[in-house]
Formats: C-alpha cells, structure tokens, sequence
C-alpha cells in the first residue's frame, strides 16, 4: 500500500526517500536507499511507517533517531495501535492512517487519528498527504478506526463482491461475461455519480426509478422486502469490527 500512495502524495512539494533493500525502482522525484547506514546524520520531518505489522518491533526502533524534533510518525501499518508505534519509535508524536485499496488509484477514504501529542500542525500535514489519495475523515480515537476499518476498509471487498455476484446474475440472463462486466459496472459507476450530484436521500433517488408495481419494484421485493439485506449488511459490518477487536 505504501508504494501505491507514494505516487499520488508525491503530487505536492513534499520530498520523499524510500528505503527498502528489494525495491527496483521508485517514482521519479523519489530517493531510494537499500541500506539505513547510508541516511546517517539525516533527519525526517515525517517517517512513514508503511511495513508489516509483525515487523515493526524489529525494524521501527533504529529509525527513531532519524526523525526531526518537531516531526511526527505516521502509520499506514493495519491493526496497528499508536501506542506500540510509540513503544517502538521512542514516545514521538504518531498520526495513525487506515487507507483503503482505491486510494492507490486516488479515489480513496482514509481515516486519520492521531496520539495525544500530536499536534494540529502534524495532523494537518497527515490529512493533506491523504487527501492526495481520496477523501479523508478525522476521527477521535482509534476505536473509530477499527469502526471505519469495517466500513470502509473492509468495503471494497464487499462491493467487489457485490459487484461479482450481479455479473453472474447477469450472465445467467444472457449476456456475456464481457457484456455484463461492462453493464454491471457503468451502472455502479453511473448510479454513485448521480448520487453524489443529487441532494435528495438515497431512498428518494431509490423512488424516482421505481415505478408501483413495475420491474424494479419486484426486483426490490426480492431484494430487500423482508429487510434481509439490511440485516445482511449490518451483521457484515459487525463481524467486520468485532474481528479488527480480535486482531489487536
């Protein structure tokens, strides 16, 4: 995930050196170190963690001396709690970020908490980095995070599915995989569109395409009447939490 946001947060002024020994190549504008002893003497406003959760105890700790007096740690590390980034790097100020996969493509939302000594200045820097990636919501503690790791973290997948399970429908009426592929998703594509330009409610743009007794109409009956999917998704997003608790 770091490598893919690299690309959208190198859109600003902001300079950036990377450092991992198997990387080929990084974004033009970006430095790439293999080892650590060749940063020797440098200082960091901003050091991004973006490893795997398992390795920053081992890793994290030799880096806490490379960062600059008034920066801060940011964190893209999933399930990875400030106050283990701030065992491991030494007490410094941490902004805790929970980006999702259409970041990488900047059509993103990314949730931003940050610790008790963070300040407005390392929190405002955090939130413009990504909202080079999407959209971003501040949230007050990290139980929000794993509130919205459900929602929106997790989403994707959901709607991947989603979008999976209307194109075999589809194909079942029909179509060709390439033809409901391509109808499936300009239909998302568009209906979100129309969504987000309308001011009116989800459930009044769900009324103006459903006519009394019409196809969509049935079609919602099937879906919906029992008020199943809405229980379906309400125990998905509960299930989702409850397992971002497990793997604190």
């Amino acid at each position: 995930m770091g490598g893919a946001l690299l690309g959208n947060w190198m859109r600003a002024s902001d300079t950036f050196t990377v450092i991992d020994p198997a990387l080929e190549s990084v974004p033009d504008g970006a430095e790439l170190v293999r080892e650590m002893q060749e940063l020797s003497g440098r200082a960091f406003d901003v050091i991004v963690i973006a490893v795997k959760p398992q390795l920053i105890d081992a890793v994290m700790p030799a880096y806490s001396a490379m960062l600059a007096q008034t920066g801060y740690t940011l964190s893209i590390a999933a399930g990875c709690e400030i106050a283990r980034i701030k065992s491991a790097m030494g007490d410094v100020p941490v902004v805790r970020v929970m980006p999702n996969l259409p970041a990488a493509i900047g059509k993103g939302v990314s949730a931003v908490c940050g610790s008790a000594d963070a300040s407005d200045v390392h929190l405002a820097h955090a939130s413009a980095m990504m909202e080079r990636t999407g959209t971003v919501v501040t949230v007050a503690d990290e139980d929000k995070i794993d509130r919205f790791t459900a929602i929106a973290g997790s989403g994707p997948g959901y709607i991947f599915e989603f979008a999976r399970s209307y194109v075999d429908a589809a194909i079942e009426l029909g179509f060709t995989k390439t033809e409901a592929r391509a109808m499936v998703l300009d239909m998302i594509e568009g209906t979100i569109a129309m969504a987000r330009s309308s001011q009116e409610e989800l459930s009044e743009l769900r009324n103006s395409v459903t006519s009394k007794g019409g196809t969509t109409a049935a079609g919602l009956n099937a879906l919906n009447g029992d008020g199943d999917l809405s229980a379906l998704l309400k125990g998905t997003l509960d299930a989702a939490y409850a397992r971002a608790l497990e793997l604190k």
